[in-house]
């Protein structure tokens, strides 16, 4: 080999290929996955992130979709159920008396299921407020029904018969058996004198009252001893006492008070018989 031939190829072999980088760029280019952008690559981890993150987007749109379920489900509840106050208005107002009626006959819910039952006595109420309620429905509750709230209400009627079924309730509260016992209409008057949950206080009252009816006087002449024998003693022997002082009282009921077990009815008796 001449010396011109040798030197060729010692500056070949010194020479290093200026495009070699942009060779291997382009090699890694064309082997990086497709997501890579502006020459950085997508390394095995991190598309394995990326298709965790996707999955999470679909967990979270699942959960969306779900929770947006429970919310329609929350909604279609909350249009089905009416707010107390607004069914009382309705009930406490309405003219409907066939709706009234059928309100006032429904049967209760069970007491262990505590809302529904407080719900439907509330609601009860307006039905015993309500002057379009009809009268049988009206003394059906007074009748029936042992809850204060309802009975005050129905003690107030305008009817004197829904009144008297009210004093006549045995699941009254005393006092208010107290206050029909001096309501303006005499048969209100003593169906209250003969409830058993009447105070002796007002059973003396009743005893005194020069208007009371011959009969409910008899009733109470049986108080502490035919009727009652639990009660005590001396009361009841100043309710019988009264009795016999009462200008109504009639012979009859006198002659047996006359032989009453306290001296002080006997006497009592005796001065009206004399």
């Amino acid at each position: 080999m001449s010396e011109t031939e040798q030197g060729e190829t010692n500056e070949n072999q010194n020479v290093v290929p200026e495009d070699t980088s942009d060779a291997d760029a382009a090699q890694r280019d064309a082997c990086a996955p497709s997501g890579a952008e502006d020459g950085v690559s997508v390394s095995a981890s991190d598309a394995s992130d990326s298709a965790e993150d996707n999955g999470s987007v679909e967990d979270s749109d699942d959960s969306t979709a779900a929770a947006a379920g429970s919310d329609g489900d929350s909604a279609v509840a909350d249009a089905e159920f009416e707010p107390l106050t607004d069914t009382y208005e309705e009930l406490r107002h309405t003219e409907d008396s066939a709706e009234l009626s059928a309100a006032a006959r429904k049967p209760l819910p069970d007491r262990s299921d505590q809302a529904a039952f407080s719900r439907a006595t509330a609601l009860l109420e307006a039905v015993a407020g309500n002057e379009h309620t009809p009268v049988e429905d009206r003394i059906f509750l007074a009748s029936t029904m042992p809850f204060p709230n309802i009975l005050v209400k129905l003690s107030e009627d305008e009817n004197d018969e829904v009144r008297k079924a009210v004093a006549s309730n045995a699941d009254d509260k005393n006092w208010l058996v107290g206050r029909l016992t001096k309501d303006r209409v005499i048969e209100v008057r003593e169906a209250a004198l003969h409830n058993p949950q009447t105070s002796w206080k007002m059973r003396l009252e009743g005893a005194e009252n020069p208007e009371t009816t011959a009969d409910t006087l008899d009733f109470l002449s049986k108080l502490g001893v035919e009727s009652e024998p639990k009660a005590p003693s001396i009361l009841s022997a100043m309710v019988r006492r009264a009795v016999a002082l009462n200008p109504n009282c009639s012979q009859a009921t006198l002659g047996r008070l006359a032989q009453d077990v306290s001296t002080d009815v006997q006497h009592a008796a005796a001065s009206r018989l004399g």
